[in-house]
């Protein structure tokens, strides 16, 4: 965890943790014992049969996401503990003696340099405080981190000598793959990241280096497959989209894609032709493909697919049907790819 976040950002999460936990913790223990959650005469729904249902409904993945989220840090918690006492029982001592020998008594004193520099480099979130009024909270603060850091260590390390096996699965929807779409990565990659988005959209733009990075770094581990998702309130989206499939269907999908990002101020008609000869595409073929919407369907299709999964906005993102939305780092793509590759064992 990183010191550069606030203490009111922590206590905002841990507060939105507990809420969480309580809303989702009653029907997710029913569910789990098969309980029923209403009866019809002498029919029952089962709280299974209602999950289902929910997630048929456009939006709701984005809520099992989060329930999810907060299922799966109190499930990591919960096997902190476990491993913590079993490691304690096997020394013959107390979870809290184990704690102090390994962690407390080990752990470096938060120095006043500390305390200081923490201070500059989150001036802005003082609230206009000096340091002298924020240096106990901030002292407290880091000392909290360094156990918490030194904690979660331990646990890794105890982790790695016992068997741990988590079977809690994340709400994921099945989605094939159509043959001729636009595609990076072999077929046969154990993740595919499908990626709803658009030309005109600056967030769409803005995460594609990051998407290039997933490529690079995982190689032949995962495929892309990009969907049109233009909104409506952005003129030259749709426009582009059909364009982009006009190039496709030339063979040039990626360089087309590449070199409308690259100018995504200029996405005017005359600008998308100008662009298809530029790239040494037939340009006669490419506007009148452009001209008869040729491919309307086909991003009319996509948009339809998107909106009966959920998606609101652009980008989003669906890694072996897990949902991820939004212009985010590197790091939230590899937390579910890493994931979905160690369940498949790779």
């Amino acid at each position: 965890m990183s010191t550069q976040r606030s203490l009111t950002a922590d206590l905002a999460a841990l507060a939105v943790l507990a809420a969480g936990a309580l809303l989702a913790s009653p029907a997710a223990a029913a569910a789990a014992k098969g309980d029923v959650a209403a009866r019809v005469g002498d029919q029952t729904i089962s709280f299974e049969q209602v999950d289902a249902k929910a997630k048929q409904t456009p939006a709701s993945l984005q809520v099992y996401q989060q329930m999810y989220e907060v299922r799966k840090a109190a499930l990591e918690d919960l096997v902190a503990e476990q491993l913590l006492e079993q490691e304690a029982k096997k020394r013959g001592v107390s979870k809290e003696a184990l704690l102090e020998q390994e962690l407390t008594s080990k752990i470096a004193v938060v120095g006043d340099a500390d305390v200081e520099r923490f201070y500059n480099e989150n001036r802005a979130r003082m609230g206009g405080k000096s340091l002298d009024e924020m240096k106990d909270p901030i002292r407290q603060y880091l000392a909290a981190q360094n156990q918490a850091q030194a904690r979660l260590a331990m646990v890794e390390r105890l982790s790695a000598t016992t068997k741990v096996e988590v079977v809690l699965d994340a709400p994921r929807v099945a989605i094939a793959v159509k043959e001729g779409e636009p595609t990076k990565g072999p077929a046969a990659a154990p993740v595919t990241v499908v990626e709803y988005s658009e030309f005109q959209c600056p967030f769409c733009s803005r995460v594609g280096p990051t998407v290039k990075q997933v490529m690079e770094t995982y190689g032949d581990k995962v495929r892309l497959v990009f969907r049109d998702y233009p909104l409506p309130f952005h003129d030259h989206a749709r426009p582009a989209s059909e364009a982009a499939q006009c190039a496709h269907s030339q063979g040039k999908f990626w360089e087309y894609h590449d070199k409308l990002f690259a100018n995504q101020q200029a996405l005017d008609t005359d600008n998308l032709k100008k662009y298809a000869a530029e790239l040494g595409l037939d340009t006669a073929e490419f506007n009148r493909c452009f001209d008869e919407g040729r491919f309307k369907s086909v991003v009319d299709g996509n948009q339809a697919g998107g909106e009966a999964l959920g998606v609101q906005g652009t980008p989003a993102f669906f890694i072996n049907g897990r949902f991820l939305s939004g212009a985010v780092p590197l790091e939230a793509f590899q937390e579910i790819i890493d994931d979905e590759l160690k369940r498949q064992g790779d």
